[in-house]
């Protein structure tokens, strides 16, 4: 697709809430934790963020990382909690539980493609036993006084097993669900191959509730062109966002017409450099060290030379040395702190 914008996109509206501009955060396990999220909303142009998914199981057990993860600050609403599960009953509980946090949105998980989540029945597991993900539905529903959103997918992709994206779908909008979010691949096909964005319009067509679409999604045109192609309401963005947070900026500016440059090295050293500070902030140092790694590893994509980063930071054992191997490492470009 031309670098040709194409304006005039409605807000999404959730029950009786706006997102606008219409782009969502995915959820993200292990990603889109408080600081990530925090750094994207300030960045801008994102309608909604979500939370990585928490266990319903650990939820209703009060297990404290997990607690942790729930928490939030008003800064980054509009917010969607996300839970996943296998028993409706304990789904029920954390639903119940995510009533008393008070995020905007509470997402249930039928789409996890994960093979730890489809072990246990849980995530697009569901998407084989609609009995059990209908009855999660309904309890969760009477639980929630904020609006209820469901994510899943075209289906398990297992041999012998339809798509049953429709059927899902249509329970949702039966149950009081007030939108839905699809990834356009089976479970199967994990994220391997192309999203097939067609059943993506043939879900919208069905439902008269909102639809959310996802996959393959990296670039603002890409964002304009599933908006136009399908009639989607709203467009989540997951794996673009790990190597480029500001592409919810630059689809917004073109949602609204506009077309704005990409971000400077100065521009990504700063964002590294808040979310860096952040961690070493807030975390103990194993949890650091971790985190440090893997948003590195993947900053580093739109870095000068960054391959070369990706290397160096391979072998830092320290969280301190992280942000002054950066720095040193864009020094040469001008980034660097003078």
């Amino acid at each position: 697709m031309s670098d040709a914008v194409r304006p005039g996109i409605p807000p999404l509206r959730i029950g009786a809430l706006t997102v606008d501009p219409p782009l969502v955060l995915a959820p993200m396990a292990g990603v889109t934790d408080h600081h990530f999220r925090l750094i994207v909303r300030r960045i801008g142009g994102v309608g909604l963020v979500s939370m990585e998914f928490l266990p319903a199981a650990a939820l209703v057990r009060g297990i404290r990382p997990v607690l942790r993860k729930a928490h939030f600050v008003e800064e980054e609403r509009p917010l969607a909690s996300q839970i996943y599960g296998r028993d409706p009953e304990e789904m029920r509980r954390s639903a119940a539980l995510v009533e008393q946090l008070r995020p905007d949105v509470c997402d249930i998980n039928m789409g996890c493609p994960a093979n730890k989540i489809l072990r246990n029945c849980a995530g697009a597991a569901l998407m084989g036993d609609l009995r059990r993900a209908a009855r999660m539905i309904e309890l969760c529903r009477r639980e929630l006084s904020i609006p209820l959103t469901v994510k899943f997918r075209l289906g398990t992709g297992r041999p012998g097993e339809p798509l049953n994206y429709l059927e899902l779908g249509r329970i949702c909008e039966d149950l009081g669900v007030d939108a839905v979010a699809m990834h356009a691949r089976t479970a199967r096909q994990m994220y391997r191959g192309r999203a097939d964005w067609s059943h993506l319009a043939r879900l919208k067509r069905a439902l008269r509730i909102p639809v959310i679409g996802n996959g393959d999604v990296r670039t603002p045109d890409d964002a304009i062109e599933m908006f136009e192609r399908t009639g989607v309401d709203g467009v989540m963005i997951g794996r673009a966002v790990l190597t480029d947070p500001f592409v919810f900026r630059r689809a917004a500016a073109a949602l609204a017409g506009r077309r704005i440059e990409p971000p400077t090295v100065e521009e990504r050293f700063e964002l590294i450099e808040t979310h860096f500070r952040w961690i070493l902030r807030d975390e103990d140092r194993r949890t650091a060290l971790h985190k440090l790694r893997s948003f590195l590893g993947r900053y580093a994509h739109g870095l000068p030379e960054g391959r070369a980063l990706r290397r160096r930071i391979s072998g830092l054992e320290h969280p301190e040395e992280f942000l002054p191997a950066v720095e040193s490492h864009l020094r040469p470009t001008g980034a660097g702190r003078r």
